[in-house]
């Protein structure tokens, strides 16, 4: 049982230093969330990408009748159900009309008091870290009454606003090899990343699936990072790593949950063919990357082919890989059942690897039957016609600057 007295201390210290918070980048997601008092609008994303900033930007000039609270401040450790009376005292005492909550799923059944607010008039605010335990527990009280934002670390575009830099080929380099998560961003540490990946890990996932082996996790977690952009199965992975395959799932659905990777699907028709078959690997910023990795070898291809599937998937898109008769292309991006377009990627086109690259693009484009296809590159341009379809080769600095 938290006591109503220090809950109230935790609110008023939260509230001043808020209060002091500079100026902070206006993050991309802001112009997609509209104020729907009816829903509560739910902000997920993995941890320090900035969603607390977001969640006081979004708090704004409406702080005189607001209360925010993060769940996660050391003294409100075991908060239960029966305490959010206690803080529904406070609400009452400061008359608020919107409660903005910062990592709320640490507390159990938090989502019985969001509706229980809703029903009363509330505007309500909420983030979390989890996307499975978001979900689960959403679709269980609060299904039509919620709107779901994902935010991610820094897109290219924010990384220029943050940093006062100019689109281009040196600056995306910066970006390939930084990322976006804005404390890092800010202030290179590399300490930073290394407490982050290994806090996602032990704290996340290790203490909340009751995970006793954690190198065991630890070290699958390295290998998905240094593999970054290939395929990958349980089943190959079993024996290397003496890890079974149900494990090896698991650890899988865990580390999705917490946005530290995401696995990318082969396209088919057939919805098991989409699950039986080997999906490519992509970890969530390159700064992890780099921190996480063993590779020894510098495959900037694959880290840019990682940074357009997260630009790709900030936009909200269905996305596949491709590959039939050998013939392989990047990114399906698929709408309303349909390709809406096809993306090869390719650090670099060369004598070497130009019509393997172009062969993939095509055979995709003829599948789904596209009139126009697209090659992004680290700096070069082109554009070619192939059987009356267009192929455009842009920069990736410019892929990642288009509006969405």
């Amino acid at each position: 049982m938290i006591r109503q007295a220090i809950m109230g201390q935790v609110i008023e210290e939260q509230a001043q230093k808020a209060a002091r918070s500079s100026s902070m980048l206006s993050r991309e997601v802001l112009s997609e969330i509209s104020d729907v008092r009816s829903h509560a609008l739910i902000v997920s994303g993995i941890r320090r990408c900035g969603k607390s900033t977001l969640l006081l930007q979004l708090l704004g000039s409406d702080s005189r009748r607001s209360l925010y609270l993060n769940f996660e401040d050391p003294r409100l450790s075991g908060f239960e159900l029966e305490d959010f009376q206690l803080l529904d005292n406070i609400i009452g005492q400061k008359k608020c009309e919107a409660l903005y909550f910062d990592e709320i799923q640490v507390v159990d059944r938090w989502e019985l008091y969001v509706r229980q607010k809703l029903d009363e008039g509330f505007k309500v605010v909420v983030t979390g870290s989890n996307a499975s335990l978001l979900s689960r527990e959403l679709g269980t009280k609060l299904t039509g009454r919620h709107i779901t934002k994902e935010l991610y670390p820094f897109s290219y575009r924010e990384f220029l606003a943050f940093k006062s830099l100019q689109a281009g080929e040196k600056s995306f380099q910066k970006y390939m090899t930084v990322g976006g998560f804005p404390e890092f961003v800010k202030t290179g540490n590399r300490d930073i990343m290394t407490a982050l990946f290994y806090d996602i890990l032990n704290r996340d996932i290790a203490v909340r699936h009751n995970i006793r082996d954690v190198n065991q996790l630890k070290r699958l977690a390295v290998y998905l990072f240094s593999n970054v952009g290939n395929l990958v199965t349980a089943t190959r992975l079993q024996q290397p790593l003496n890890i079974s395959t149900a494990t090896i799932l698991e650890y899988f659905s865990f580390m999705e949950d917490t946005y530290l990777v995401a696995f990318l699907p082969k396209f088919s028709y057939s919805y098991r063919a989409q699950l039986v078959n080997p999906r490519k690997i992509y970890a969530v910023d390159p700064g992890i990357i780099k921190i996480a990795s063993v590779s020894f070898t510098d495959n900037r291809g694959h880290l840019l082919e990682n940074l357009i599937y997260w630009e790709l998937r900030r936009q909200g898109k269905e996305l596949y890989y491709f590959n039939e008769n050998g013939a392989e292309c990047d990114f399906v991006v698929m709408q309303n059942g349909k390709a809406e377009r096809v993306v090869q990627v390719c650090y670099e086109l060369s004598p070497e690897n130009r019509q393997r690259e172009q062969r993939g693009l095509h055979e995709a484009m003829k599948f789904f039957d596209t009139a126009n296809g697209m090659i992004v590159t680290c700096a070069q341009r082109d554009a070619y016609m192939q059987d009356g379809k267009q192929i455009d080769v842009i920069p990736a600095y410019e892929f990642l600057t288009r509006q969405k």
